[in-house]
């Protein structure tokens, strides 16, 4: 299993200067302790996270070190150019000398986004998929012509190609539709720290059905703080969880009460929930005995390919000390 940083941008300090400062120096911290990636995250019209241009935070990244592989978690394609996406996305890997993974996404309980992108949410899966389709022959095929319901084009052909023969991807998905695109293409898939364990298994199993190649590799993200007691460890994490539930409680507020679609399955503790308790106990957040037994247990019953973790402290230097203590007390024990 391999271990990686989640990276969220977060400007606690109302300071974007320090936010991003402070990012890049957990993945250089956490690259200098062997972590084996880094997966950044698209957010928009947030104060709180200062991640919109997610590319060039990739390209900034990818010059200020050497061996960790960067990814996408996630690119939201419904809202981008796929042509555009595609020549970003070959250029980057060259820039991180091949190094690079592409997670995508539709995104979402962000009400905003679909506003002031003005794509709206019921479209915005099946734009995302169609994207998808459309910048993987880009990526590897020359002369695309391309004839979809919201792209086309003629006779298209990219520059430069990406370095590796094929950049791995990654589809953030519970939906039906979404597992199927990405079992039918051999894509990995992500789970984000809401994501339930029931809705994670699901996932999985529904992908083996169509596809029982090995290829449903799952990169899983999780709030997490160690600390040298439980108790500790919550305390500290706490503040960084509640904010994130009250903002995330009240964009899907938003999502159910103006979404038409009756098939759109609630916010729940069987799917995606955003309760302080449940977001504690699904987290890797406590002691050293603790996380190590929370993480066995997303290995047994997932079969991990990589875990993500996303210091959960408001202070950076807890959030070092903590990756610190992973690597130490914790990594060689899962």
């Amino acid at each position: 299993m391999k271990t990686g940083l989640f990276c969220n941008y977060e400007n606690h300090y109302q300071d974007a200067r320090r936010a991003i400062q402070e990012q890049v120096a957990l993945v250089k911290h956490v690259e200098s302790l062997g972590f084996d990636e880094a997966w950044v995250t698209e957010q928009h019209f947030n104060e709180s996270n200062l991640s919109p241009s997610i590319l060039v935070l990739m390209a900034h990244l990818a010059g200020v070190t050497s061996t960790i592989r960067l990814g996408s978690a996630a690119v939201l394609l419904a809202f981008h150019n796929p042509i555009r996406v595609a020549e970003d996305i070959a250029t980057l890997d060259h820039l991180c000398g091949g190094r690079l993974a592409f997670g995508i996404a539709k995104g979402g309980p962000f009400p905003e986004h679909n506003k002031h992108f003005a794509i709206p949410m019921s479209e915005s899966r099946a734009k995302t998929l169609e994207a998808m389709a459309l910048i993987h022959k880009l990526l590897y095929e020359t002369d695309v012509s391309f004839d979809g319901k919201y792209y086309h084009c003629d006779r298209v052909t990219i520059f430069p190609k990406p370095l590796q023969k094929n950049i791995p991807v990654y589809v953030a998905s519970g939906d039906e539709q979404g597992i199927a695109f990405a079992a039918q293409h051999c894509f990995g898939l992500m789970g984000g720290p809401p994501f339930s364990l029931e809705r994670l298994k699901h996932t999985i199993a529904k992908y083996r059905t169509i596809n029982s190649s090995g290829s449903e590799k799952l990169m899983l993200a999780r709030f997490f703080l160690v600390a040298k007691t439980y108790e500790e460890a919550v305390s500290e994490a706490l503040p960084f969880i509640r904010k994130f539930s009250q903002k995330m409680k009240a964009n899907a507020a938003v999502v159910m009460q103006n979404n038409g679609n009756q098939q759109q399955k609630p916010f729940d503790r069987n799917n995606i929930c955003f309760d302080e308790d449940y977001l504690i106990e699904n987290s890797i957040i406590g002691d050293v005995a603790t996380c190590r037994d929370k993480i066995k247990l997303f290995q047994d019953e997932l079969n991990l390919d990589a875990i993500a973790l996303k210091p959960s402290s408001f202070n950076v230097q807890k959030n070092l000390e903590s990756l610190t203590r992973y690597n130490q007390e914790i990594r060689n024990y899962v």
